[in-house]
């Protein structure tokens, strides 16, 4: 079973984000987490619960396990929710990787930075930097996320050998584009109108 601790890992932090979502669950929320700890662990034709949504989601990149683990704490009033601004440079960043990473992936360019992660010391360098300039704008969770990821591909945590597969996966890129758009549209609701009154003054 330890082979797949990041199966289980994503299934109790999955489960409880998404559960978690739910009003009527606030009472019973300290409680959710160990008991999808033990649905995990339910065993189907010989393999546990977890291994059959591992097969839907595949191995998730650590800064996205980081980011369910800090959702989950969130939700449980461990930590305080991000300032807008924070929050923008979290998502832009992994939108950012994203567009170099994926157009490749679809075809869309010759080029390709995938292979960049199996000898990724350039790559490293560069997220360091990165790291640095957002530890700079006081971005601590944009912080840990990079390093977290980073730590974990120099343990080899995961079976993967590829960088890239430990910085980001298409769940957290949804994430990122779904909660980026979402942020837009509230930016635009609370846009100021100006009043026909108004404009007609300013003539």
């Amino acid at each position: 079973m330890l082979i797949l601790w990041q199966a289980h890992l994503s299934f109790i932090l999955l489960g409880f984000v998404v559960l978690s979502a739910f009003h009527f669950t606030q009472r019973w929320r300290p409680w959710l987490l160990p008991v999808l700890a033990l649905v995990s662990f339910i065993p189907i034709s010989d393999l546990p619960l977890a291994a059959y949504v591992r097969s839907f989601t595949d191995d998730l990149a650590i800064t996205t396990l980081v980011l369910l683990g800090w959702v989950s704490l969130l939700r449980l009033g461990v930590v305080q929710p991000l300032a807008t601004l924070t929050r923008v440079q979290v998502l832009v960043l992994f939108v950012v990787l994203a567009a170099i990473l994926y157009p490749a992936t679809m075809g869309l360019t010759y080029a390709d930075p995938y292979r960049w992660g199996f000898n990724p010391r350039p790559m490293i360098v560069g997220i360091g930097v990165l790291a640095l300039a957002l530890l700079w704008l006081g971005n601590t969770l944009a912080v840990t996320l990079l390093a977290l990821g980073t730590l974990a591909f120099a343990l080899r945590l995961k079976a993967s050998e590829n960088y890239w597969d430990y910085l980001i996966d298409p769940l957290l890129v949804g994430y990122c584009l779904v909660a980026g758009c979402s942020l837009l549209i509230q930016a635009i609701g609370r846009r100021p109108r100006r009043t026909p009154v108004a404009a007609t003054a300013s003539i």
